[in-house]
């Protein structure tokens, strides 16, 4: 191993005693400015250790002198807001349609929660802009099954559609040709004659036909000229709006299936301020009709 020597090219620098392949490494001591930085780290660290929470132990952890906690904060920052919410929401409870549209605060509170909570648990089924799809309702189109109030919009989702609340919003689509209720030929039938209600042309023969059978086994939930009604939820056929699609083979398809949608109750699993911002906030994005 190589002594170390002073390296007279290098301005009698002391080496380590290192060489490779003739290149000596010079023993320069650290900059200052650097060492101080580096003293510095550790007195900062010694400091830290005795005023924050800092060391692990067996049943928990020193808290350090001044007892910060960002567990703590954030546990009392949710407190807070949870009392604020409280009165603001209480407030929103007392308060009637007409009241809020009319209390700018008020309404700017609804639409905020009510947007928030219908993107944790409405959107995914409706969308996150509430324009559904096929086999789940448009909440933006203001045609609704069960009312489009705020109060009946608030009580949909709060006792939903075929849920398991007692007081769910109960309606059935028989399946009428997988029960065998009605042969394939007069669903063909019945099909054909709600096709011609929304004013499209069709076969008159087969429409003609389907419209003994409509009155007999559709006119009672659909109404005689088959504008539904919210009575029995039942939907209005002679519009452009279908749940499960407007062509033939789509009403078909429900005719002989009788597809049944289910939407849950929501009254125990949102606050009843949390529900009456979200009906607020779909009553709004629907248009704002009654």
């Amino acid at each position: 191993m190589s002594e170390p020597h002073d390296d007279k090219d290098a301005g009698g620098v002391e080496t380590t005693g290192h060489e490779w392949d003739g290149i000596r490494e010079l023993d320069n001591p650290l900059p200052r400015w650097w060492l101080w930085v580096w003293y510095a780290t550790i007195a900062w660290a010694l400091v830290y250790w005795v005023l924050m929470p800092a060391w692990p132990g067996i049943s928990g952890y020193t808290r350090g002198l001044i007892g910060q906690s960002d567990r703590a904060d954030v546990a009392a920052e949710l407190s807070r807001q949870k009392a604020e919410r409280g009165v603001i929401g209480a407030k929103l409870l007392a308060a009637t349609p007409e009241q809020i549209e009319r209390d700018p605060e008020l309404q700017a509170y609804a639409l905020a929660a009510g947007q928030a909570a219908f993107g944790d648990n409405c959107a995914t089924c409706h969308g996150s802009g509430g324009a559904g799809a096929k086999g789940y309702p448009n909440l933006r189109d203001d045609v609704w099954l069960w009312g489009g109030s705020p109060e009946q919009i608030e009580r949909t989702i709060r006792v939903g559609v075929r849920s398991s609340h007692p007081d769910t919003h109960t309606s059935q689509m028989p399946a009428f040709g997988r029960d065998g209720m009605l042969q394939p030929a007069q669903v063909s039938d019945v099909t054909e004659y709600v096709f011609s209600l929304s004013h499209r042309d069709v076969d008159k023969a087969k429409a003609g036909r389907g419209a003994q059978i409509f009155a007999d086994n559709c006119a009672a939930c659909h109404g005689p000229t088959g504008k539904g009604g919210p009575e029995y939820g039942a939907p209005d056929l002679t519009d452009a709006d279908w749940l499960y699609g407007a062509d033939r083979d789509s009403i078909q398809t429900q005719v002989w299936n009788g597809r049944n949608g289910v939407m849950p109750t929501w009254e125990n699993r949102l606050d009843p301020a949390t529900i009456r911002a979200l009906a607020v906030y779909v009553h709004a994005n629907s248009g704002g009709g009654r």
